[in-house]
Order: structure tokens, then sequence, then C-alpha cells
């Protein structure tokens, strides 16, 4: 399988995961408080919201780049 059908595979998976699950989330670590030798530490989660539009845009682009791969 050439690169650029793996560039559409990855863009149809990565698609099709925006729209099961509707984006990610990740863990950021602050430093609330520093007294000398102690830290207080604050984990935050945070939540990023991918759109449909987007997900539904990455399948059918992923879907072009395996038509125009596919007609060399």
């Amino acid at each position: 399988m050439g690169g650029i059908r793996w560039v559409g595979v990855i863009l149809i998976a990565a698609g099709v995961l925006a729209l099961v699950y509707g984006g990610f989330s990740y863990t950021k670590e602050n430093t609330a408080a520093k007294l000398g030798p102690i830290e207080l530490k604050v984990e935050e989660t945070k939540r990023v919201n991918v759109p449909m539009w987007a997900g539904v845009a990455a399948i059918a682009v992923g879907g072009v780049v395996l038509l125009g791969a596919g007609r060399k």
C-alpha cells in the first residue's frame, strides 16, 4: 500500500473516531503553590470536542484520496 493510500485510510479512521467519540480529553498538571520544598499540584481534566462536520469532512476527504490514488 502506497503512502498516499495510508493517508486516506488514516483520514477515514480519524473521521470515524471523531463521529463515534465526539472528542477527546486530556489531563493537565499545574503547580498551584510552592512553599520551599513543598509543592501543591493540581490536575485538571480538559475535554476537546470535535465537531461532527469535521468528522464527516475527514471521511469524505479520505475517500477522495483513496479514489484518487487508485486511478493511477
